[in-house]
């Protein structure tokens, strides 16, 4: 199952143009869907989870005003494209205490994902 979600991250990191921008619309799509009822993508929008505008590169439990369980704020991750799709894909496997229940086990689908929050500054 790695390797699948290597190949989906490597596909979509040469797509380029239209590809990129399908990859992220479909993303956009899958977030309205599966993650929007509890995480914002604007700045200062914090929900159940915390806003994710500019998660990519953040350092995981460390945004101001979000509600962070303390295992989250102590995992000592940074939020890369190769950690976030290992947590996407199974959130309380890698970060044992998270309240993040939504996994996207479908490689594909968290590359489209990983596309649109990629696009959230």
């Amino acid at each position: 199952m790695k390797k699948a979600a290597l190949a989906a991250l490597l596909a979509l990191g040469c797509a380029t143009g239209a590809s990129a921008q399908e990859a992220a619309a479909e993303g956009r799509r899958l977030f309205q869907q599966r993650c929007a009822s509890c995480h914002a993508t604007e700045t200062g929008i914090n929900r159940i989870g915390p806003s994710l505008a500019g998660v990519t590169g953040r350092q995981a439990g460390r945004l101001e005003g979000a509600r962070i369980t303390e295992a989250l704020r102590g995992s000592g991750l940074t939020w890369d494209e190769a950690t976030l799709d290992r947590f996407l894909q199974a959130p309380r496997q890698l970060v044992p205490g998270t309240s993040m229940m939504v996994a996207l086990s479908n490689p594909a689908q968290r590359a489209a994902v990983l596309a649109y929050l990629a696009t959230l500054r």
